[in-house]
């Protein structure tokens, strides 16, 4: 989260750090040759980024043996996080240093790096006869064996032998699942035409083995490709993420990968890519977007392959993230096919038709929707993220853009407002105090407490305001930073109802840019660049005095939700910052014309008995044993039972998100000429407007926002007594 007024801040900071680190570093004596230009660049690099740290981090951390553990064991971990690589004598010499990473901070020693590195290239080297030896002959599958997919639930293996055989039943497993996937398209093909010809099994496991080994030569092609500079930033952050998760050492060049954007002009499939240590993770899905269309591609998605039409599919499981990006991306009209691990480990193949991806669909829009019994009128907002473009003077900005949509719907004379934050992952504090102080008179927002702890309260001045009726805030999992800030004030206003799973994301910290070069006056012209720093300076906390930081925002009406059964959140991050509380304000509350509790207790007697919301709980609950069972019998027909159960369970589910729900829901008048005029425009509406009829959570926020428009605090004490 980052906002305006911040920047001068951040500007005062850098001048502070610029001024030390010109009697601290600029005594560096630079060399000339090239070895030496790296070996002290990196020297360099280490004493910016701790002097940064020390000087400019909330809350800057000791560094001492219990750093050095920490750091330690992210980087380990990082290292082989399969741990398909090092044995454990390896982890055992590589403890050695365990609790000496302080000291080596506080020297720009790099033996331990060094070491690790040639360790993990030697291993490597080793390994990639492990898979060739293995895929040469045909595997038994008659046999009765396992093989675990949790690394965490594995030991680093003791001798070569076992490290070879833990690769012999990885690549096994590979080969079953792939038989079994072309056994069934098989049989599908041939339920459509007599003249498909038909494989036996020895000759799919044949071509299973065949595919697999060009894969994993492929992969060890490009991991030889990696060099010094990529184990560097490994190390580098996992130093830092000792400090928080968010913060984070980018490379130059790679600042453009954090927060990949499909989006705007890009032709591509629209969706936001993170790495998370050995994969390309889906962190967002740009609304509008051929990803958001299809719909099966979803946040917390793991890509595993990518497939050009006619091509073979290429691993990206340890690829750089700019690589796959490349392969992902492509010219509007053209086929990708990306290989998926789901959130319940399931692998599954999604084929997309690559588009303009356009920047308008990530902006707040509105709908209508009609209670077709009594007429009235509910409007619904959407707000992907709380954006705002610092560029320019008058750039687009989402409290603009928001204050726009409701002036939309109040036209339309709506009894109610839908506001909808999911899967919203925060933005300008700026812009979400100027949203809040659309819907409250005045007072306190949020407050915000830095390094020092020094406090200061986000105020709505604005006595104005621009709607006065009920208001529903949905929220889930990933609503998080700017959106937890918004629904929590809209909570402690009594000024809405708040929806959605069991919390918010949990994020209440801001991180702010730094260049590292900048702080460093006299670096040499043939040095490379530093990069950047991504650095946490504030913590947030509602006006309550709690911290949204960890704990999120819970909703006062809690729906089913396959979220509420995941470790998912800032709390399942490594080393995040913790819960605090802080003294709290004092502000006028919002005074609701309906019985809240009463409002509650209907939703809950819907929810219960609604076979949708029922079916999302089922779900989420045999989603989460699913997830725990992460042993598999490698046996064929046992493996093929298993798989074949768990599918024909899923069909039981497969009504969910596809139905729809009887929501009579249009575009504001005001949008209907501008959207009929442009036929794209029309076909991403017509898709928007369809995905809401079938969303099992507006339905029922669409019933609430009806009760507390229908059943006010008079009624419901009257029919009480």
């Amino acid at each position: 989260m980052y906002y305006k007024n911040q920047k001068m801040k951040i500007r005062n900071l850098k001048i502070f750090l610029s001024a030390l680190l010109i009697g601290s570093i600029s005594f560096i004596v630079f060399a000339s040759g090239n070895d030496e230009v790296d070996e002290n660049r990196r020297a360099l690099l280490l004493k910016v980024i701790s002097f940064a740290l020390n000087n400019g981090h909330y809350s800057p951390v000791d560094i001492d043996d219990k750093f050095s553990e920490e750091a330690w064991e992210l980087y380990i971990d990082r290292l082989d996080f399969s741990k398909r690589f090092l044995l454990q004598k390896d982890i055992d010499n590589l403890a050695t240093y365990k609790f000496k990473l302080d000291d080596a901070l506080m020297e720009e020693d790099f033996s331990f790096l060094d070491y690790s590195d040639d360790l993990i290239t030697q291993r490597i080297n080793q390994s990639e006869s492990y898979y060739k030896d293995a895929l040469k002959k045909p595997f038994d599958f008659s046999i009765d064996e396992w093989y675990e997919f949790d690394p965490d639930e594995t030991d680093y293996a003791k001798t070569q032998d076992e490290l070879k055989d833990r690769w012999r039943k990885s690549l096994k497993y590979e080969t079953l699942a792939r038989i079994h996937t072309m056994q069934e398209e098989q049989e599908k093909a041939a339920e459509k035409s007599d003249t498909v010809t038909i494989k036996s099994f020895a000759q799919m496991e044949e071509e299973a083995r065949e595919k697999i080994l060009k894969r994993y030569d492929d992969w060890f092609h490009r991991m030889s490709k990696l060099d010094n500079a990529d184990r560097l930033n490994t190390y580098i952050n996992s130093l830092v993420n000792v400090y928080d998760p968010h913060t984070q050492y980018f490379p130059p060049k790679d600042k453009e990968n954090f927060d990949i954007r499909f989006s705007g002009q890009l032709e591509g499939i629209g969706a936001q890519l993170t790495q998370k240590n050995a994969y390309i993770e889906v962190s967002k899905i740009i609304p509008g977007s051929p990803s958001w269309k299809q719909g099966d591609l979803e946040v917390g998605d793991f890509i595993l392959k990518v497939k050009q039409s006619g091509e073979e599919p290429v691993d990206v499981v340890d690829m750089r993230l700019d690589e796959a990006v490349q392969l992902i991306r492509g010219k509007k009209g053209t086929k990708v096919t990306l290989t998926i691990k789901k959130l319940d480990g399931t692998i599954e193949d999604i084929t997309l038709v690559r588009d303009v991806v356009v920047l308008e669909e990530t902006y707040a829009k509105s709908a209508v929707i009609k209670d077709e019994e009594t007429g009235e009128k509910y409007g619904f907002i959407h707000l992907p993220s709380f954006y705002v473009d610092f560029s320019k003077i008058n750039g687009k900005n989402c409290y603009d853009d928001v204050k726009d949509e409701v002036e939309k719907l109040k036209d339309e004379n709506v009894a109610g407002i839908i506001f909808d934050i999911r899967d919203n992952g925060g933005g300008s504090l700026e812009d979400v105090v100027k949203i809040a102080g659309l819907f409250i008179e005045t007072g306190p927002v949020v407050q915000a407490r830095g390094r020092r702890d020094v406090n200061r309260v986000l105020r709505d001045t604005d006595s104005r305001i621009q709607y006065d009726g009920p208001m529903v805030v949905m929220v889930n999992a990933i609503s998080a930073s700017a959106s937890e800030i918004f629904a929590a004030a809209m909570q402690d206003y009594d000024r809405a109802v708040i929806v959605g799973g069991n919390s918010t994301y949990g994020k209440g910290t801001v991180q702010n840019f730094t260049e590292l070069d900048r702080m460093v006056p006299k670096k040499p012209a043939n040095m490379d660049e530093l990069g950047a720093l991504k650095m946490t300076v504030q913590k947030f906390y509602r006006i309550n005095g709690d911290a949204t930081q960890l704990k999120g925002v819970t909703p006062d009406i809690v729906f089913p939700d396959y979220y509420n059964y995941m470790e998912f959140g800032e709390a399942d991050l490594d080393y995040p910052m913790p819960f605090t509380e802080i003294t709290p304000l004092t502000w006028d509350k919002w005074t609701p014309t309906y019985d809240e509790d009463f409002i509650i207790e209907m939703s809950k007697k819907r929810i219960k008995s609604d076979t949708l919301m029922n079916l999302i709980d089922e779900n989420g609950k045999r989603l989460e044993k699913i997830r725990e069972d992460t042993k598999y019998n490698l046996n064929y027909e046992k493996y093929t039972v298993l798989i074949d159960k768990r599918e024909q369970e899923s069909k039981r589910y497969d009504r969910i998100s596809k139905d729809t729900l009887g929501l009579v829901i249009a575009v504001p008048e005001d949008d209907k000429d501008v959207i009929l005029a442009d036929t794209s425009r029309k076909a991403r509406s017509d898709a928007w407007i369809l995905g809401l009829k079938k969303d099992v959570y507006l339905s029922e926020a669409f019933h609430i926002i009806k009760d507390m428009n229908n059943y006010n605090v008079a009624d419901v004490r009257k029919e009480e007594e």
